[in-house]
Formats: C-alpha cells, sequence, structure tokens
C-alpha cells in the first residue's frame, strides 16, 4: 500500500457558536472564538490517498487530478469564505475544525473513490498548534 499526500492552503472566517446560547454562554463555552465579527485562520489542508501503483503509470492516482478534485470540491467553496455563511456542506452544522474536516472527507470521498484511489485521511491544520486529523468512520 502506498500514500500520498497532497497539500493545499486556503483562508476562511468562521465563528463557534450556538444561537440558543446568550453572548455570555458563548464566550464561556467557546471563549474568543465566539467573537459575533468572526475571525478568521490560514488553514493548511493535507489530503492522503492510499493505493497500489498502476502498473502502467507508476501512480496511485494522478496529482494532478487529485490537486483538481480539491480545488473543485473544496478551494472553491471554502478559500475567502465565511464559514458560518457561505459553505453549503457546513450548512447548519457548527463551525469547528473537526466538523470541517468531516465535510471535506464527505466532499472528496466518492471523487476519490471513483478514480479507483481510497481517501485515507483529511488533516486539517487550524493554527500550528491545532491540528484535525479525520479517517473517515472505519
Amino acid at each position: 500500500m502506498v500514500y500520498i499526500i497532497r497539500k493545499e492552503h486556503f483562508n476562511s472566517a468562521h465563528r463557534l457558536f450556538r444561537p440558543e446560547y446568550s453572548d455570555e454562554e458563548n464566550l464561556r463555552v467557546f471563549g474568543k472564538c465566539s467573537n459575533p465579527l468572526w475571525h478568521g485562520h490560514n488553514y493548511v489542508l493535507m489530503v492522503t490517498v492510499k493505493g497500489e501503483p498502476n502498473p502502467e503509470t507508476g501512480f496511485v492516482m494522478d496529482l494532478k487530478i487529485l490537486s483538481q478534485l480539491i480545488d473543485e470540491k473544496v478551494l472553491q467553496k471554502l478559500d475567502h469564505r465565511n464559514i458560518n455563511l457561505e459553505v453549503d456542506f457546513m450548512k447548519d452544522k457548527l463551525a469547528s475544525t473537526e466538523n470541517l474536516a468531516i465535510g471535506i472527507w464527505e466532499e472528496l470521498e466518492p471523487a476519490v473513490h471513483a478514480s479507483g484511489a481510497k481517501l485515507h485521511m483529511v488533516r486539517l491544520e487550524e493554527t500550528e498548534n491545532n491540528i484535525v486529523e479525520y479517517f473517515g468512520n472505519k
């Protein structure tokens, strides 16, 4: 089994809050991330795909195709966007990094599978200290 990784970057704003909570309760639960005027991150996204290399090409998956899929399914929806307000696959979800990683997985998995490879992991770095890795529902 060979694992390949494609690294991408995007910038997005979000707010962690529950509408049924008061501003005080949101602040207590989510801290400064509940700022009603939003806040942003420079995210680093790593998508890991696995499989056996094709005997003709030597590729598990053509990285140009993987890059195009990530751009179409994820980056065009997230880059320079408000996750809470503009991202279709995050509608009605708390905009945590964990939920965002799951949403990215759900956007990419069918297309990666159709290419003959298997999505192994979505790694999302919100900051240099806050990182989520998601391996799907196994």
